[in-house]
């Protein structure tokens, strides 16, 4: 049985901590393989890149990690709908009853979860893995660099260097595809 820490977020676009993300649950000997799962319609309205640009975003960002153990799904788009992580986990244990499933979480999200959907029974379904976040104290997690995809979408919109936040293939298709400068040009 493989124990899959499921990784989902938004990922507009997929920076060098979710890649980071993916090698720490690795290495830490919780997770046999991550995979990471791009939501497909945000469940809070938050406008976002299309899906077919942030899921070959992913594809970038993870060609570099070991292969066999970070995987991109697209399950979010199968279901269709707004994205909900219950019923993505719930999804994914139906379709692979042969994987033990965690849930990769930000420490900045628990906060948030009296606004999640059915999260005290996902909590059941689950294990939480949580990912320290800066501004976000707990020792018993790991604090990684100081960079969003908010960060990353403010320097591309202004027209700065975001190099070192993202890996260089997702720079490039985001250069290729013109993402990001249509705000810009809007604004």
């Amino acid at each position: 049985m493989a124990r899959v820490a499921i990784f989902g977020g938004s990922f507009d676009p997929p920076h060098v901590a979710h890649q980071m993300v993916c090698l720490w649950a690795l290495s830490t000997d919780r997770a046999d393989e991550v995979w990471l799962i791009p939501c497909f319609s945000h469940a809070f309205d938050k406008q976002l890149t299309p899906f077919e640009h942030r899921l070959r975003m992913c594809h970038l960002a993870t060609e570099l990690l070991p292969g066999e153990r970070v995987r991109v799904s697209d399950v979010e788009a199968q279901i269709g709908g707004t994205s909900r992580t219950f019923n993505t986990v719930s999804q994914l244990r139906e379709r692979h009853p042969e994987h033990e499933f965690s849930l990769l979480i930000g420490a900045d999200l628990l906060t948030e979860t009296s606004a999640w959907y059915r999260f005290d029974e996902l909590r059941e379904l689950v294990e939480l893995i949580v990912v320290g976040r800066p501004g976000y104290s707990d020792t018993k997690t790991l604090e990684l660099a100081r960079v969003s995809s908010s960060e990353v979408r403010r320097r591309l919109v202004a027209g700065q260097d975001a190099s070192a936040l993202l890996p260089s293939a997702v720079l490039a298709y985001i250069e290729r595809q013109q993402l990001y400068r249509l705000v810009r040009e809007q604004g």
